[in-house]
């Protein structure tokens, strides 16, 4: 007979997995797809078609039937590098009521849980069906989701999504969404004294970048309008995160580079904030032709996340908070997969242990007692199912 590995022990054994978003995560869904084979649990995966070193997971338990409830988890987790950490990141500490590690709360502890319920659904039996959806690339732009959705529609179509990120088990129904942008500046190299003769890259980014800053002050200085009022902060905002560039101090740089995204409220669409930055770009460039004429400002998008917006009859909210007992109104400025489950038909909701404070952080931690309120959760659910 199959071994039963309690919540603790899957999450020791995902934690133990270094999946950075850099690297492969092929380890991990072996293990986890064997794992649930042995429980007689078929799990598909779809392996990401530019890059065989990486595969989500999803798998289906219960009747052959549609409406059933899907747990979303992604596999991947943030980098170490640089981190102060006084605990080995890919390994689970206990301490202090806390378990250490790099994903313990973002979000190996959700699908840590996620997996034991599947189980626990087959062993038990269930009514209505049970399904699990693990991804990838979900903190590089929640990438992986929509080709993973895609692939789930050979499953029975499920209803409602539990996306587990760290939600204090909160049921938080509504989400900034974004579009990033890698941006590369093309100047005109010269000699410093002859600037003028030149193209200065890194003076022109400067520019955009001051725009930025000026387009975050006006939105900041404006009333929050429609769904924005729900979200800290008000409004969607842009920033600039990395940039590099330029050869040395005495010459005009040939090249710029930064990244450049939005985090955009529901209720407004991630075009138009795209046509302002095309308008931008394109305004600047202009000027930069004028003295050299094979200079300007290319876009790169990189990825785009749509918002995520609190809807009226919204099952999987519902369903949350019956297990949960939560009725406060939860919205968070950072983005989930839960937009691109919504875009797909789905009624979803995010909802998971531990604290989104202390994600990406060194130390990451997750509490024993939010831990445990995430596998109550999971056996109020199973009761349901059944």
């Amino acid at each position: 007979m199959a071994e039963v590995l309690s919540p603790r022990a899957l999450l020791e054994k995902l934690v133990g997995f270094p999946t950075v978003s850099r690297d492969t995560n092929l380890p991990l869904i072996d293990w986890v797809q064997d794992y649930l084979s042995s429980h007689g649990i078929d799990a598909q995966r779809h392996v990401k078609p530019d890059d065989p070193q990486k595969a989500a997971l999803f798998a289906h338990v219960g009747p052959d039937a549609g409406g059933g409830v899907i747990l979303s988890g992604h596999t991947d987790v943030v980098p170490v590098d640089g981190q102060d950490w006084h605990f080995e990141p890919f390994a689970v500490t206990e301490q202090d009521g806390r378990l250490y590690g790099r994903g313990t709360t973002d979000m190996k502890g959700f699908d840590a849980l996620a997996i034991w319920a599947l189980v626990e659904a087959k062993r038990r039996g269930v009514t209505r069906p049970l399904q699990i959806a693990l991804s990838y690339d979900e903190e590089i732009g929640c990438t992986g989701a929509p080709p993973l959705i895609e692939a789930m529609q050979v499953l029975p179509r499920a209803s409602d999504v539990i996306v587990g990120e760290p939600t204090m088990m909160k049921a938080v129904t509504g989400h900034k969404g974004g579009v990033n942008y890698w941006v590369h500046v093309h100047g005109f190299e010269v000699h410093s004294s002859l600037l003028h003769t030149g193209v200065s890259a890194i003076m022109w980014a400067a520019k955009m970048i001051d725009w930025a800053n000026q387009l975050n002050a006006d939105l900041q200085a404006g009333d929050p309008v429609g769904m924005a009022g729900l979200f800290d902060p008000p409004y969607t905002n842009v920033h600039v995160g990395m940039i590099h560039g330029g050869t040395a101090h005495n010459i005009s740089a040939k090249d710029c580079e930064f990244g450049l995204g939005y985090r955009v409220v529901p209720g407004e669409t991630l075009d138009q904030w795209r046509r302002l930055t095309e308008e931008k770009c394109a305004s600047l460039s202009a000027e930069m032709q004028q003295v050299r004429p094979d200079t300007g400002f290319e876009l790169i998008e990189k990825f785009e996340l749509p918002p995520f917006a609190p809807e009226e009859d919204n099952t999987a909210e519902a369903l949350v908070r019956a297990l949960t007992g939560d009725n406060s109104e939860n919205f968070v400025s950072y983005g989930t997969e839960a937009s691109h489950f919504q875009q797909a038909g789905y009624k979803a909701v995010v909802c998971g242990p531990g604290s989104i404070n202390v994600a990406h952080q060194p130390d990451e931690y997750i509490t024993l007692a939010q831990f445990q309120a995430g596998q109550a959760f999971m056996e109020h659910l199973l009761e349901r199912l059944a």
